[in-house]
C-alpha cells in the first residue's frame, strides 16, 4: 500500500489535534504529512516530533498543487469551510472537513453539490458516527432490545471561560462583516449531540427534517448562543430533541438518550460508551472502540471501503445550522440567572445542569420544564 500524502489546512487550535491523529497515521506509514496551510507559518516547536519539516504556505492551492497531495484536511474558521473544500475538490483532491461543515443551508449545498460535481471524496469531521457503538445501538435498535423508539434526547453540559470567546475573532459570532459564522453551541461545541441524535433517530438528510423548534439564549456577553436546546420533528415521525450549554454548574460528558416504549439506551459518545436499560433485565454496559475519520478516508481512497460520514449524511444537522441563523439573536439571559465564578472566569447558570438533562430526558425544552427565563419558542419549518 502506497502512502497517502495529505495536506493540513488549520493546524492551531483544534487543529493540533489534527496534527497528532496525523502523526499517528504516518508512525503506521499510513500517511505522511506533506503540506501545512496556516496564514502564519508553525514554527519547527509546533510540529510535533516525527512529522519532519512539511512545505508551508498561506496559498491552500498552490500547496496542494506543489505536494501532489491526495487529501486535503480543512480545520479552519467555519466561514472558509466551503471555498476551501471547493478548492481542493477542483483539483481532485479528496476532503476530510471539520465540523460543522458550513454556516448556512445554501453554502453546505454549494459545498456538496461542487464535491459531487467534482467525483471527488469528503468525509465531514463528526467523529462520534465513527464509534462502533453507533451500528451496535442501530442493531440493539432493529432487534427491539427496547421496544419502539419513541423519541431521541441529548444532553451536553460543558463549560468555556470567557476567555474561549477571545481565542478567535470568530469566536461566538453569528456574523462577522457580513459573513455568516453561527458559533453556537449546538452548531459548534456540541454539533456532536445533535448530529448523533439524528443519526440515531435514522433521520441524517435534509429531507428528514419536517420542523424545528428552538431556544438560543447566552448567559456570556457573546452575539451567538451558549445554553439553548432545539426540538427536531422528522419524516419518522420521532423527534429529537437536545439541550446543551457551555455554563454548566458540574461539566460532564455529553450523551444520546433513546427512548424506547421498554427501555432506554444512553450512549456517552465521546467515550463510545452504552447503557442498556430495559424491562426485565439488568443495566448492561458496553465499551466499543471507534474508526477514525480520516483513516477511513484513506482506506476509502485505497481500498474503496465506505465513508462513514458523508455530506448527505450530516443535510439534517445542516437543517438545524439554517434554523438557527434564521432565528431571532439569542436572548441574554437576565443577570440574576447567571453567575461568574472568578477563580475559573467563566458563567454559570445556576440549575442549568439538572434542566439539560431534563430535557434529554423528556424531550422538553427549557420553557416547557418551567425555566423562568425562557423565551417563548422559535419555531421554523
Amino acid at each position: 500500500m502506497s502512502t497517502v500524502d495529505i495536506v493540513l489546512a488549520g493546524a492551531r487550535g483544534h487543529g493540533r489535534w489534527h496534527l497528532d491523529n496525523i502523526r499517528r497515521l504516518q508512525d503506521k506509514g499510513i500517511v505522511r504529512l506533506a503540506g501545512i496551510c496556516e496564514l502564519t507559518p508553525l514554527s519547527a516547536a509546533e510540529i510535533p516530533d516525527g512529522l519532519g519539516s512539511p512545505e508551508q504556505s498561506a496559498d491552500f492551492g498552490a500547496l496542494l498543487d506543489s505536494t501532489g497531495a491526495r487529501i486535503a484536511v480543512i480545520c479552519t474558521p467555519i466561514p472558509t469551510h466551503t471555498d476551501l473544500a471547493l478548492t481542493a475538490a477542483n483539483r481532485g483532491v479528496d476532503v476530510l472537513l471539520e465540523k460543522p461543515p458550513a454556516p448556512s443551508y445554501a453554502e453546505f449545498r454549494r459545498m456538496a453539490d461542487g464535491i459531487a460535481t467534482a467525483g471527488v471524496a469528503c468525509q465531514i469531521g463528526f467523529q462520534s458516527l465513527g464509534s462502533h457503538a453507533v451500528p451496535a445501538i442501530r442493531e440493539m435498535i432493529a432487534e427491539g432490545a427496547v421496544g419502539e423508539i419513541v423519541g431521541i434526547g441529548g444532553a451536553g453540559a460543558w463549560a468555556r471561560p470567557e476567555s474561549y470567546y477571545r481565542r478567535a475573532p470568530w469566536a461566538g459570532k453569528r456574523r462577522l462583516n457580513g459573513i455568516d459564522v453561527i458559533d453556537g453551541v449546538l452548531t459548534n461545541p456540541l454539533a456532536h449531540a445533535v448530529a448523533t441524535g439524528l443519526a440515531l433517530n435514522g433521520s441524517p438528510r435534509a429531507e428528514d427534517v419536517t420542523g424545528v423548534e428552538l431556544e438560543l439564549l447566552r448567559a456570556n456577553d457573546i452575539e451567538s448562543d451558549d445554553t439553548s436546546c432545539v426540538r427536531v420533528s422528522t419524516a419518522q415521525g420521532r423527534q429529537v430533541t437536545v439541550a446543551a450549554t457551555l455554563c454548566a454548574e458540574h461539566p460532564d460528558e455529553p450523551y444520546v438518550l433513546i427512548h424506547g416504549t421498554s427501555g432506554r439506551i444512553t450512549f456517552w459518545y465521546k467515550q463510545d460508551r452504552v447503557l442498556l436499560q430495559r424491562a426485565d433485565h439488568g443495566p448492561e454496559e458496553y465499551q466499543y472502540g471507534r474508526t477514525d475519520l480520516l483513516e477511513n478516508l484513506v482506506d476509502h481512497l485505497t481500498d474503496g471501503d465506505d465513508l462513514l460520514v458523508t455530506p448527505d449524511a450530516t443535510g439534517a444537522f445542516m437543517k438545524v445550522v439554517e434554523a438557527i441563523r434564521l432565528a431571532p439573536d439569542p436572548a441574554p439571559l437576565p443577570a440574576g440567572a447567571w453567575q461568574l465564578l472568578p477563580d475559573e472566569e467563566r458563567r454559570v447558570v445556576p440549575g442549568i445542569d439538572a434542566l439539560v438533562a431534563a430535557a434529554a430526558d423528556t424531550l422538553a425544552l427549557y420553557s416547557e420544564l418551567g425555566a423562568g427565563w425562557a423565551p417563548p419558542k422559535e419555531v421554523s419549518t
